[in-house]
């Protein structure tokens, strides 16, 4: 595998030494992910594009599917052209008959594995976008759980968001899967936030009535190497700053408050829960450890990118929606999780924040070498 970013390739090598065991059980078999090209999916390309190259016999098949609207192509360029890994660019959201023929004639295969993270997840993006979020988020998540039934496949892993919780009442953090949400089916954020709780009752209506084998995962707050550091989400925004040496401004009051997983950690998670046989349930997967506010959070990258002209200010956002229906706390009840699988978020605030900047920094310097 040529290399996108050396801190993803460490990422990965620690996944697999966790988790080579029971990745054993790809061996053969075909994979097939969509938003293949994104921050979170691409991980898991990675993760068994490496396992192949150790050894995997037979190899895992992987179609990587993506439109490539938020997703980036270069993240995935290093593996172009391999034999294992079968791009195809398509819209999820529009019928799959493009898709069906593709993998059934095309390569001759049959899907085993689905993970589902095609969609739009920045703010920013999604209140440009809000019937392209609701139509990925609704009619995706219908046509992969058709083809999920269809293909009668091993297992499929939906990404869902902690954004269906809303902004929980104080007493519901950390915030349990059980827990219904106190959210708006209408402002700048319902788009997203009610087209994935739908998705989450397509995905138990689907187990319910035909047994299939999905589960979900509610990710809090996830970050890491291979975001796009355009997302407008606070941490890429933080990472912008250091490498342009400018300020890091705030667009809020600095007072709301979150958890941060790093991705590893994520990824270790999603891969425990879509080889087992937990069906029809969600799993929230983040950090439930070092509640931080945003503007001490700015304070932190500050101290982590080490310059003393980083300043932090505070301003007010063009964007008279930015701060709308913002959950003012966000935390992650994690037992559910810990009691199922042998998984603990592991890497801290500070050394995560440390290993994605230094890979945002070198693939800003092999993008200068190519240029």
């Amino acid at each position: 595998m040529s290399r996108f970013s050396s801190v993803i390739e460490e990422d990965v090598d620690l996944i697999l030494a966790e988790l080579g065991g029971r990745l054993q059980a790809l061996a053969g078999t075909t994979l097939l992910v969509t938003g293949a090209g994104g921050f979170l999916c691409s991980y898991f390309v990675d993760t068994v594009v490496a396992l192949n190259d150790r050894g995997l016999k037979p190899p895992c098949r992987i179609i990587a599917v993506d439109n490539f609207k938020t997703g980036l192509p270069e993240r995935v360029a290093h593996l172009f052209g391999r034999s294992d890994v079968h791009f195809l660019q398509h819209d999820i959201s529009r019928p799959l008959s493009p898709l069906a023929q593709s993998v059934g004639e095309g390569l001759g295969v049959r899907v085993d594995w689905i993970i589902h993270g095609a969609g739009i997840a920045s703010p920013t993006f999604y209140r440009r976008y809000p019937l392209e979020t609701i139509d990925v988020n609704v009619s995706g998540t219908r046509h992969m759980l058709d083809l999920a039934r269809s293909a009668g496949v091993k297992s499929m892993l939906y990404f869902s968001t902690s954004e269906i919780y809303g902004d929980p009442e104080p007493e519901a953090i950390p915030t349990p899967e059980d827990y219904r949400g106190f959210v708006s089916c209408t402002g700048p954020r319902a788009c997203y936030d009610e087209s994935k709780r739908l998705a989450e009752t397509l995905c138990y209506t689907y187990y319910s009535l035909y047994g299939t084998p999905v589960k979900w995962v509610r990710p809090f707050n996830v970050y890491g190497p291979g975001q796009r550091i355009d997302d407008r989400r606070i941490i890429p925004d933080l990472m912008t700053a250091a490498m342009e040496r400018k300020p890091i401004v705030l667009y809020s009051d600095g007072r709301a408050t979150r958890t941060f997983c790093y991705i590893r950690d994520a990824i270790r998670a999603c891969w425990y829960i879509l080889l087992s046989d937990e069906n029809g349930e969600p799993f929230n997967i983040g950090n439930d450890r070092g509640e931080i506010s945003m503007g001490d959070l700015a304070q932190l990258m500050r101290e982590v990118a080490g310059p003393p002209w980083l300043e932090v200010r505070y301003e007010v956002s063009a964007d008279r929606h930015y701060v709308t229906d913002n959950p003012q706390r966000r935390c992650p009840d994690l037992t559910k999780i810990k009691r199922r699988f042998p998984w603990r978020p592991e890497v801290p605030l500070v050394e995560g924040l440390a290993r994605s900047l230094l890979s945002y920094q070198e693939v800003m310097l092999n993008q200068a070498e190519k240029a």
